[in-house]
């Protein structure tokens, strides 16, 4: 790699700007482009973050030499489309989570990547949240012993939005689980694996989108207890009980500053606060596989995403969730 990582941002919108952000925070890369559809908006998020060119179209940026590694900030139903044309020109990818809409572009995105010979990975945060990394280090010691039960929710109130909007518009893939009920399910598949077995039920609001989704994955020994939902304000802490103790992921669990370890009856606090915002860890995490050669994260690989877009598909499968364009 260059002496410095080039950065580009396609699609410069709430989330880019947190990424932007937390990229200042981060040795060794920086943000050149951007690129927008519409070129006044790119030049003013480029003004804003630093950014030396800016682009009025998705694929003026996949072509220009200005950049290295593209940051796919989009709306869902977006990301396959634009991050295997972006590929298909040679540049390295972090893709927003979901990667896909479902297992079909995920597998789509990771053939052009291996195609290509370029770096892919989803932009699952949570999963570099230093927190995060010393629970899972635990429980993979043995420290709380054999876990037996994980609890994950994340939920908000949003139906007060304009039914246009990401989360409320069937046509962008709206609802919980994509959005936010990805993160439990992830917290799951970190901790313990795929499931044996899948229940869930949810509840949908009048634009049709998924509204609140309850879902129970089984194991051959454990359990955990996770839900999305847009229709309430929820306590957001995780838990992760095994027969030795319990591990608790600070409020809000996905982007948690601390943990809680219960042993031996005995409770104590540590905190682990996040560089910035939080987006650092998982760019530090792209820096580091750059400059080493690697392809894909042994942290989140492109298996990993595989196997969450899985679990979401076969989630939505029992709840009949379906999206206009399938």
């Amino acid at each position: 790699m260059a002496e410095k990582i080039r950065w580009g941002i396609v699609g410069p919108g709430r989330i880019a700007q947190s990424f932007a952000q937390d990229l200042k925070l981060v040795e060794g890369g920086e943000l050149t482009a951007v690129a927008s559809r519409s070129l006044d908006r790119a030049r003013e998020f480029a003004d804003e973050y630093g950014a030396a060119h800016s682009y009025g179209s998705y694929q003026e940026i996949f072509e220009a030499d200005t950049v290295d590694v593209l940051y796919i900030a989009t709306p869902h139903t977006s990301h396959c489309e634009l991050s295997i044309e972006a590929m298909n020109h040679g540049k390295h990818v972090l893709c927003e989570k979901p990667m896909g809409i479902d297992a079909d572009q995920v597998k789509m995105m990771v053939s052009a990547a291996k195609k290509n010979e370029v770096f892919l990975m989803e932009a699952l945060w949570s999963r570099f949240n230093p927190s995060i990394l010393k629970v899972k280090q635990m429980v993979d010691e043995g420290i709380i012993g054999e876990v037996a039960f994980l609890n994950a929710n994340f939920g908000f109130y949003a139906l007060d939005r304009d039914e246009d909007s990401r989360l409320l518009n069937p046509d962008l893939a709206g609802g919980s689980l994509l959005d936010i009920g990805i993160y439990p399910i992830f917290l799951a598949y970190l901790i313990l694996g795929k499931p044996d077995r899948i229940e869930a039920i949810s509840k949908f609001h009048s634009t049709g989108i998924e509204a609140q989704t309850s879902m129970i994955f089984d194991y051959p020994y454990a359990q955990a207890l996770l839900s999305s939902g847009l229709r309430s304000k929820i306590s957001m802490k995780a838990e992760i009980g095994g027969s030795e103790g319990s591990l608790y992921l600070q409020e809000r669990w996905h982007e948690t500053q601390g943990y809680i370890a219960e042993l031996d009856g005995d409770e104590k606090s540590f905190d682990l606060p996040t560089k910035g915002i939080g987006y650092s860890h998982e760019i530090e995490e792209v820096h580091e596989c750059l400059n080493s050669g690697l392809l894909q994260s042994d942290k989140w690989s492109l298996q990993n995403s595989l196997d969450l877009v899985n679990l979401l598909d076969e989630v939505r499968s029992l709840t009949d969730t379906t999206f206009p364009f399938e």
